[in-house]
């Protein structure tokens, strides 16, 4: 087989338009992860925030399938993702489900969740609390979240809540007397969301328990998306 006819893949997170360089060096990062598990594709990692990096990946991989890293599908996914993927030239390339979506982040999440609460020495029955985005325009965001939450209460011992940075209920009313609790944010990146406003809500809250990182950022999440491709 040649270079030219191994399988290609490019995941596509959204990035930081303030500060799009961090973040486009995370995607690489991760994409060569990725390649740990498939090592007979050819896979790259971007962001839509850096300029031209879309383009470029494009040009070195025309042939590619597209994963969002993304925690839901929603407007971005179906519609503006397809027009920048035409305008880069991959007009034709199969578009996966966001990352958000894959049949086995639920388990992930249990797994996670309940491995920092016996690190934290916190009984099972404590309050895990979804931190998610959100928004005011559009509820892809909620309800996957949502969604999460059914499939995590009956997972786990969780008492599980969920609280948002951009909608009702805010995350700062969600954390605010919960007793027991850890907090884990649906988050595919570790941008200004997660560095800044999970944090500061948080303390505004007064919550004090563990803040465990972005779920995008665990080391599984590199097999599931290898295991995504494997089904393409």
């Amino acid at each position: 087989m040649t270079l030219g006819t191994l399988p290609q893949a490019i995941l596509v997170a959204h990035g930081a338009p303030a500060d799009p360089i961090p973040q486009e060096r995370w995607m690489q990062a991760l994409a060569a992860r990725v390649r740990m598990w498939r090592p007979g594709w050819r896979i790259a990692g971007t962001t839509l925030a850096l300029p031209g990096a879309l383009e470029e990946a494009a040009a070195r991989l025309p042939q590619a399938v597209i994963l969002p890293f993304f925690m839901a599908e929603g407007w971005f996914t179906r519609q503006q993702l397809p027009k920048l993927l035409r305008a880069a030239g991959l007009g034709a390339a199969r578009q996966l489900p966001a990352f958000g979506h894959h049949p086995s982040l639920p388990d992930l999440l249990a797994q996670v969740a309940v491995r920092a609460a016996q690190a934290q020495g916190l009984p099972e029955t404590a309050t895990l609390l979804l931190a998610a985005h959100g928004s005011q325009v559009s509820r892809a965001s909620a309800s996957r979240t949502e969604e999460l939450a059914v499939l995590l209460r009956a997972l786990t011992r969780f008492h599980v809540v969920t609280g948002y940075v951009e909608e009702a209920p805010f995350l700062t009313d969600a954390a605010r007397g919960l007793g027991p609790a850890l907090c884990l944010p649906l988050f595919a990146t570790r941008a200004g969301h997660v560095a800044e406003d999970v944090p500061a809500a948080l303390t505004e809250a007064g919550f004090t328990g563990p803040l465990l990182p972005a779920i995008g950022e665990h080391a599984d999440v590199a097999r599931l998306i290898a295991d995504s491709l494997s089904e393409t």
